[in-house]
């Protein structure tokens, strides 16, 4: 990330506004080492935010739709206005290219793509420290995403768990993701991470949601399973938000 974005950044935490609505940002992009390419992101900064704070902070795969179709920022606004959620700091992480958004990278980046993950590790989520007043400890950084991001978000429980300890799945993927989603983390030790995991019960991916579901049960792991009467959709995910990010961030936890 350039100079120019840095200084955009502390103008905007600098010029935060006294009503009770965050603040979204314009796109900021960062120029990757690791993937050799350009993304970039807008970063939602909660009202009353101030430069020594140390927040939680939401990492939101595909971002743009989770803003478009999701209203997720409205959604913050309500539960942080309403004191049930606790004043986080979240980044929507667009999948397209910076000023092509048609060439979307989604179905390489989130198919359990090591680079994609170190990008997150060893770029982004030192990038985000460095210019957000955030929390680093990984009990306070959550991962999310919707179908193949809600895929990623598990795979990146399991590949770096000291970045994430926190996981968010939309409908992860289809049922052959799901199966190899549940043959991964029931061959591996059980990890520090509580989840989020949500499905549709018409033409989603139920049953193999249903056995992923009882794999994380049998680990021993931390899950809110959550299923809906909605197919692989926004009707299905945009109830959810809400649901979601209460599970991992509710002021009365």
């Amino acid at each position: 990330m350039g100079k120019r974005a840095i200084a955009f950044i502390t103008a905007l935490l600098i010029s935060l506004p006294a009503a009770a609505e965050g603040t979204l940002s314009d796109n900021i992009v960062i120029d990757s080492q690791v993937l050799g390419y350009a993304l970039q992101f807008r970063a939602y900064i909660p009202e009353g935010t101030k430069k020594d704070d140390a927040l939680p902070v939401v990492f939101v795969s595909d971002g743009q739709w989770y803003i478009s179709d999701g209203a997720m920022v409205d959604v913050l606004d309500r539960e942080i206005a309403a004191g049930t959620l606790k004043p986080v700091i979240a980044i929507f992480v667009d999948s397209g290219e910076p000023g092509n958004p048609a060439n979307n990278r989604r179905n390489d980046q989130f198919m359990c793509d090591p680079t994609y993950a170190q990008f997150y590790r060893d770029e982004l989520i030192p990038t985000i420290e460095h210019a957000f007043p955030v929390s680093r400890a990984r009990e306070d950084r959550l991962i999310m995403g919707l179908s193949f991001g809600g895929l990623n978000a598990a795979c990146f429980g399991l590949m770096i768990p000291d970045s994430f300890g926190l996981i968010g799945m939309h409908s992860p993927a289809s049922g052959k993701h799901l199966k190899l989603l549940a043959d991964m983390y029931g061959d591996r030790e059980t990890l520090p991470l509580k989840l989020f995991f949500s499905t549709g019960t018409r033409r989603d991916n139920t049953k193999e949601a249903r056995k992923f579901h009882r794999v994380l049960k049998r680990k021993g792991y931390d899950v809110t399973y959550i299923e809906v009467p909605f197919s692989h959709d926004w009707d299905n995910w945009r109830p959810l938000v809400d649901d979601l990010l209460l599970t991992f961030f509710a002021t009365n936890q």
